[in-house]
């Protein structure tokens, strides 16, 4: 099993070992496009693991920081009482780049970039990009695909379907 992401499209596809879409998902990418440089707040492109699944057994709307639960369970009125925050919530799938000088060590570390496939806020907008880097999923969805895979797969993040 694999994990591709196409930036153009907004999608996430589950593929299994032939290739094959498992499941498919609208997902929201990041604002400002895509790109590997630390602080850029681009996604990053090329090829991923899932370094570790963040959140198994905690209700769907948990509120995490810097990776740990808060003990907030998200609520409209929670996120009318903190307008600006980037909400990550319910499950988190983080990414470590498998691509030396690309996406992995230095100034491109998506790791060190704090690079995960989370859950967002139900009203979340799906299908344009928003994000300040990560790859949002409605809360059902991360639920649904945080089940499916195990640490350690790959991603792969393109800009098109015809790769890069």
């Amino acid at each position: 099993m694999r994990i591709r992401i196409v930036v153009a499209d907004q999608t996430l596809d589950l593929l299994d070992d032939q290739d094959t879409s498992i499941r498919h998902y609208t997902i929201s990418t990041a604002l400002n496009g895509v790109g590997e440089l630390s602080g850029s707040y681009c996604t990053p492109r090329g090829s991923h693991i899932i370094r570790a699944k963040i959140g198994a057994g905690l209700p769907a709307n948990t509120v995490f920081v810097r990776r740990r639960p808060t003990g907030e369970i998200y609520t409209p009125e929670l996120g009318a009482q903190f307008p600006g925050r980037d909400w990550i919530l319910t499950r988190i799938l983080w990414l470590s780049g498998c691509e030396p000088g690309r996406n992995r060590l230095g100034s491109v570390d998506t790791m060190r970039r704090y690079i995960y496939i989370h859950g967002t806020p139900d009203g979340t907008e799906m299908g344009v990009p928003g994000s300040k880097g990560c790859v949002r999923m409605q809360n059902a969805d991360i639920l649904d695909l945080f089940e499916r895979v195990v640490a350690g797969i790959p991603v792969e993040i393109v800009e098109a379907k015809n790769g890069d």
